[in-house]
């Protein structure tokens, strides 16, 4: 498995046959420079997304048009993309898991955030916000999506027992380091540990040491932007 950041809470999964899409923002991301845009994307077989916030869904549609990449979701999100023009995946909810290809699944687990998006004039509910379960290659990751900490952490740690953690750490929007690494500690049995949501803005935390610290015989990788971390 190759997980690939995209900046900010964006990431590429190249996972057996699959090349999975969460969250992908490229227009505006200064993570992202207009000549990595197309390597980010390139062979996408599958779009996931969290929620509806700009950050994570304003390319969806144009990726998923460019390269054929169905999206799925939470039910009303997925919906609202497919009638944008998005390929149509699969609009699920909490606690549903679905097959991506014959080797890769995604489940759908439960986070703490908001989820809406502007329509118009106007700024429309677009069904809860969601972390997944993404399984393949002999791994289980867990990615918490824009999240603070949340008890619902307890039974995700235990039921799916994550070996990787993706968790949004930046504070201000999400779980800061500190948090971050609370959460890791307290419900989960990570080995590997990928931090996001964070370094792209000013009021972003922009390093990763006190996830580290807090997390000794974790493996907390910082990650770089188009760099794959293999595991």
């Amino acid at each position: 498995m190759k997980i690939i950041w995209l900046g900010h809470g964006s990431f590429r999964f190249e996972i057996e046959d699959q090349v999975v899409l969460v969250d992908p923002w490229l227009t505006g991301n200064p993570m992202m420079t207009e000549d990595q845009h197309a390597a980010a994307v390139a062979g996408a077989t599958h779009i996931l997304v969290t929620h509806a916030h700009f950050d994570h869904i304003a390319d969806v549609v144009a990726i998923s048009k460019d390269t054929g990449a169905p999206v799925s979701g939470m039910y009303e999100l997925a919906q609202f993309l497919t009638a944008q023009g998005a390929v149509e995946g699969q609009a699920f909810n909490m606690g549903g898991t679905i097959a991506i290809g014959d080797a890769v699944t995604a489940s759908m687990v439960p986070a703490s955030h908001s989820s809406t998006a502007d329509v118009g004039d106007t700024r429309r509910y677009m069904g809860s916000e969601a972390g997944f379960i993404l399984r393949g290659a002999r791994h289980t990751v867990y990615i918490s999506g824009d999240t603070g900490i949340m008890a619902d952490m307890d039974w995700i740690g235990d039921f799916y027992k994550p070996d990787i953690g993706i968790l949004s750490a930046g504070g201000h929007f999400t779980m800061g380091m500190a948090e971050a690494a609370y959460a890791a500690k307290r419900y989960f049995n990570f080995k590997t540990v990928i931090p996001c949501h964070y370094r792209t803005m000013p009021m972003l935390e922009q390093s990763a040491k006190v996830l580290a610290d807090g997390l000794p015989g974790v493996d907390v990788v910082e990650p770089e932007v188009l760099q794959a971390i293999e595991v």
